[in-house]
């Protein structure tokens, strides 16, 4: 089946990562290299370093810019190692790094990766293939109260606590293997009136099952830390996020970043030695144009922050 990818935001990242000819940029989110392919048209002795945790990813990328052959190096990594696979690759500092956060439109569109719940597959949301944890797990093995948890701080749903007590009760009768046995589960949960109005009745679930498989928000924020690190002066850090966990780390973590001291307001003098690492481009988030929602309905929840090394 082929599979297609939609970059969003394009035009803007490539634009505010302001790509030097002879620099070198790091796509941490490789997925479907339409990001990096425009990147690479701006490269003349410059380098860009491609990360995927997604071996499916990787391929797909390699055959996509076949002819960048000698200016790309593919790393199967998470963008959390960046400083390990920066130092696995004799390279100290790099110009701009772009982080795409969340589940790419080719891994959603996969139905045999059990990301979407529109269509039945094995339970399984697990970006890294090579990895022994898979939503199977979460769905089968946590207690109602981890499976609350994480439906109500990673999926933001009111009705977590029904959804957590519906899921472990089916698990009586038998394990649940697959996304519409799920899907079904959680429309039981949720009162009819209230399936009837707003998005799918399992979009919160699927997304915080799929935060959890991936440990996304848990290391976000340290992340953008290494990545500052990793910055030349003057280099560019853009990541776009698509729900308000993801969007509140990185402004947050941005702002910790952006600022010269964090000592507590009573202490009279500076005692921390925090220095400030990162400018703040975009004091707002930038979103995509009616266009591009019109175009592309999954890049309407989308938002790009900005920071530039000091």
């Amino acid at each position: 089946m082929e599979l297609k990818h939609v970059s969003v935001l394009l035009d803007e990242c490539i634009e505010n990562l302001n790509i030097k000819s002879d620099g070198i940029y790091v796509d941490g989110t490789l997925g479907g290299a339409g990001h990096s392919k425009h990147i690479l048209q701006k490269l003349n002795k410059g380098k860009l370093i491609g990360i995927d945790q997604d071996l499916y990813a990787l391929k797909r990328a390699k055959e996509r810019l076949n002819e960048y052959e000698g200016k790309v190096e593919f790393m199967h990594s998470n963008f959390k190692n960046i400083k390990n696979v920066l130092n696995d690759l004799g390279i100290d500092k790099v110009d701009g790094i772009l982080l795409d956060l969340g589940v790419s439109s080719f891994q959603l569109d996969d139905t045999d990766r059990g990301f979407s719940f529109h269509n039945d597959a094995r339970l399984d949301m697990r970006m890294n293939k090579t990895s022994d944890f898979s939503a199977w797990n979460v769905v089968n093995e946590y207690s109602k109260e981890e499976l609350t948890r994480i439906i109500k701080q990673y999926g933001e749903e009111r009705w977590a606590s029904r959804i957590a007590e519906f899921i472990v009760n089916e698990r009586v009768t038998g394990d649940i293997n697959t996304t519409l046995e799920l899907v079904n589960v959680i429309k039981k949960a949720i009162p009819k009136k209230v399936r009837m109005e707003g998005p799918h009745p399992a979009r919160r679930t699927f997304q915080a099952i799929r935060i959890e498989v991936n440990s996304e928000l848990e290391i976000l924020r340290q992340a953008i830390m290494d990545m500052c690190d990793c910055l030349n002066k003057d280099g560019r850090l853009c990541i776009i996020t698509f729900h308000s966990l993801e969007d509140r780390i990185v402004k947050e973590t941005f702002k910790y970043l952006n600022k010269d001291c964090v000592c507590p307001k009573e202490v009279p003098i500076c005692i921390c030695n925090k220095k400030r690492e990162l400018k703040i481009i975009t004091r707002k988030p930038i979103i995509p144009s009616d266009e591009e929602i019109n175009e592309n309905s999954r890049s309407r929840s989308a938002k790009l922050r900005v920071g530039q090394k000091v």
